[in-house]
């Protein structure tokens, strides 16, 4: 028996329906507000989880001093240009491993071999090849962000519908054609979440790499006052993430809406 046409029209509609943007907005507002709340109340004590006003007072001063955007700065520069180099090199190599089946067969397995092993532990390897400096710590961000960008850039090809590359083909587009036109946009999709999936990568390694082998930076930042059990100053840096996080994500987002309009 066949649903009234009313049921599956408001199914339709149910489906299609837009989410207001400030609907994000009023989540992390209501955290906030709960969390500030349980601050107040004293249900968790302040040395374990400090208010949201106290950090952000703590905050300010720490924008005052300079020393906010003095650890912002070298962890952008750090993060900026490892994600450039991990990326680039893992959306070439992953389109070369779909395009041509020697460089699949050789390649791909060492890349599925080394893909699991964590990044950091191979820091102090980096450093002894590479010294102490900047060199290391962009290094280890930019393998973290190589492996989950080229297998899902190899993957976007290999899902590439074969009827639209054959169809290309058979109205003459040359081989430069069928690459631009047909493969590079289907696999498009499968990219960007490489891109996203590799953004939060490389933070976590960021911080990781800050932590250990760093003076100035978020991570060492983190580090010092956890040290020094300065919880609130901590809080900023591990709020500073989370922000970070979410401009990543959301940049990306627009630039996947800018080159995918279709999507």
């Amino acid at each position: 028996m066949t649903e009234p046409r009313q049921t599956i029209t408001n199914r339709v509609a149910f489906l299609e329906q837009r989410i207001p943007k400030y609907a994000s907005v009023l989540g992390i507002t209501g955290l906030l507000l709960l969390w500030e709340i349980i601050c107040r109340l004293n249900i968790v004590p302040p040395l374990f989880l400090p208010a949201p006003s106290a950090i952000l007072t703590d905050a300010w001063e720490m924008i005052a001093t300079g020393e906010l955007f003095k650890n912002l700065f070298a962890s952008l520069y750090r993060v900026g240009i490892g994600y450039a180099l991990g990326a680039v090199l893992g959306i070439v190599i992953g389109l070369i491993l779909g395009f041509s089946r020697w460089t699949d067969a050789i390649v791909t397995p060492i890349v599925y071999s080394i893909y699991p092993i964590p990044k950091i532990a191979l820091l102090p390897l980096i450093i002894l090849w590479l010294g102490i400096g900047e060199m290391p710590k962009v290094t280890i961000i930019a393998l973290g962000v190589f492996f989950p960008v080229v297998i899902n850039t190899f993957s976007g090809v290999k899902n590439v519908d074969p009827i639209l590359i054959k169809a290309a083909v058979t109205f003459g587009s040359s081989h430069a054609n069928v690459i631009r036109k047909v493969i590079l946009p289907g696999s498009l999709p499968m990219i960007f979440a490489g891109l996203k999936l590799a953004a939060g990568t490389s933070l976590l390694l960021l911080v990781s790499a800050e932590m250990i082998a760093a003076q100035q930076g978020i991570g060492a930042m983190v580090l010092h006052y956890g040290n020094l059990m300065i919880t609130t100053k901590l809080m900023v840096g591990v709020l500073l993430l989370s922000l970070l996080g979410l401009l990543f994500n959301r940049g990306l987002q627009w630039l996947e809406n800018k080159l995918l309009p279709w999507k």
